[in-house]
């Protein structure tokens, strides 16, 4: 399917003007609409021809390093494809970045780093499709967890923590620097993306379906299917992928490393010198006063809310019903290659009396584990998703 070719644009279909043109061609600006400013300062250039031009520099020049700096939100922005939003308004088709990535790979090694980026970019457009045919399969996952013993176990969210998580008031500075560089630019890379909502749902044990919304508001290249399959599996819900607590600090120093993002979105933070911008509860109360008097307090100790939040979810992953229903999840939602995986683990299971060396814990069908980079239509993502309507 993907091979086919792509049929022609229908005749009399234009393209809307940029935004410029909106007014004259009689589209109502959002102040005539009664709608507050959504923040968005620095979101990407609409249209087909904007897609196109996007799609071609990532395959000429911008990609070669997609593998190794697409994990940083300050390399990720220009070293990943882009192309999420564009996908989302069907600027641009699957089908066609498919098969310009297949010409670009018959251009370059296949050991070389191009050869490895083009890889990488064309297993994402793969999981974005699986993605969406798993909301296609089962529409609740908009609202219910695949893996339905985890309904209930997050209470209603606190109104004040997660007002502090959307605007960026946590006192975890990466995690505000990447919620208020979101809100600006209505885009952020996947691993910032898994990052926050593991925040919300673990830190704050927020449920997904509220902190999920927030972030639709937000992006600008919303698709459903790939976002809230994307909530339930970084909430630890789907039963069948690992729990993943990230930790706002480590991912900080490793994606970073300067504080160039922080000290740029969070300018409370700016006079902050050193490593300690990614830990100012570390400076004494005269330093805090003196620097940062008006950046807030960590809202929960990490290491003491991820222990709360891990608890909760195995103390109802380890039993017997969710095996169960983790068994169903993985055959009504898991990858091919997933459940061939299963299948053969189920084949070579130890016989009665053999000594077993587990080396995994749980035993938990890990499926689409690898899928911790799926997201996002693209260059990343949790889960893609379109601005506030």
């Amino acid at each position: 399917m993907m091979a086919a070719p792509s049929l022609p644009q229908p005749r009399g279909i234009a393209w809307a003007p940029p935004p410029e043109g909106l007014a004259a061609a009689g589209v109502p600006a959002a102040a005539a609409l009664h709608l507050a400013p959504d923040g968005l300062r620095h979101g990407q250039t609409p249209g087909r021809a904007a897609a196109l031009a996007t799609l071609g520099s990532f395959l000429a020049t911008r990609g070669e390093d997609y593998t190794r700096a697409m994990s940083s939100p300050v390399s990720g922005e220009a070293a990943c494809s882009r192309l999420s939003p564009y996908f989302a308004y069907g600027c641009v088709s699957i089908r066609e970045a498919a098969q310009a990535a297949w010409r670009r790979q018959r251009e370059v090694p296949a050991a070389s780093r191009w050869g490895a980026a083009l890889r990488s970019f064309i297993a994402r457009l793969h999981w974005h499709c699986h993605f969406i045919q798993k909301l296609e399969a089962e529409p609740e996952a908009e609202w219910r967890p695949f893996a339905r013993i985890y309904e209930g176990m997050r209470p209603p969210a606190d109104p004040a923590r997660l007002a502090a998580w959307a605007e960026g008031r946590t006192g975890y500075p990466f995690i505000d620097a990447a919620m208020r560089y979101l809100a600006a630019h209505g885009w952020i890379n996947f691993r910032m993306r898994a990052m926050l909502m593991s925040f919300a749902s673990h830190d704050l044990f927020l449920p997904w379906q509220e902190s999920g919304l927030v972030l639709a508001r937000l992006f600008t290249d919303y698709e459903p299917g790939i976002h809230w399959p994307q909530c339930q599996m970084q909430s630890g819900e789907t039963g069948i992928n690992t729990v993943r607590v990230y930790s706002p600090v480590k991912q900080g120093f490793d994606q970073d490393p300067a504080g160039r993002l922080i000290r740029l979105h969070v300018p409370e933070l700016a006079a902050v010198a050193g490593a300690l911008v990614h830990e100012p509860w570390r400076l004494d109360a005269a330093e805090r006063a003196r620097l940062c008097p008006e950046y807030p307090a960590r809202i929960v100790i990490h290491e003491e809310a991820a222990r709360a939040a891990k608890a909760a979810l195995f103390a109802r992953r380890q039993l017997a019903e969710a095996q169960r229903e983790a068994d169903a999840v993985q055959r009504r939602h898991g990858s091919r290659r997933g459940r061939a995986r299963q299948q053969r683990d189920t084949r070579s299971r130890a016989a009665p009396g053999q000594l077993v060396l587990d080396l995994d814990g749980a035993a938990v069908a890990p499926d689409v584990e690898s899928m911790k980079v799926a997201r996002t239509g693209l260059g990343g993502g949790v889960g893609v998703t379109k601005r506030r309507p």
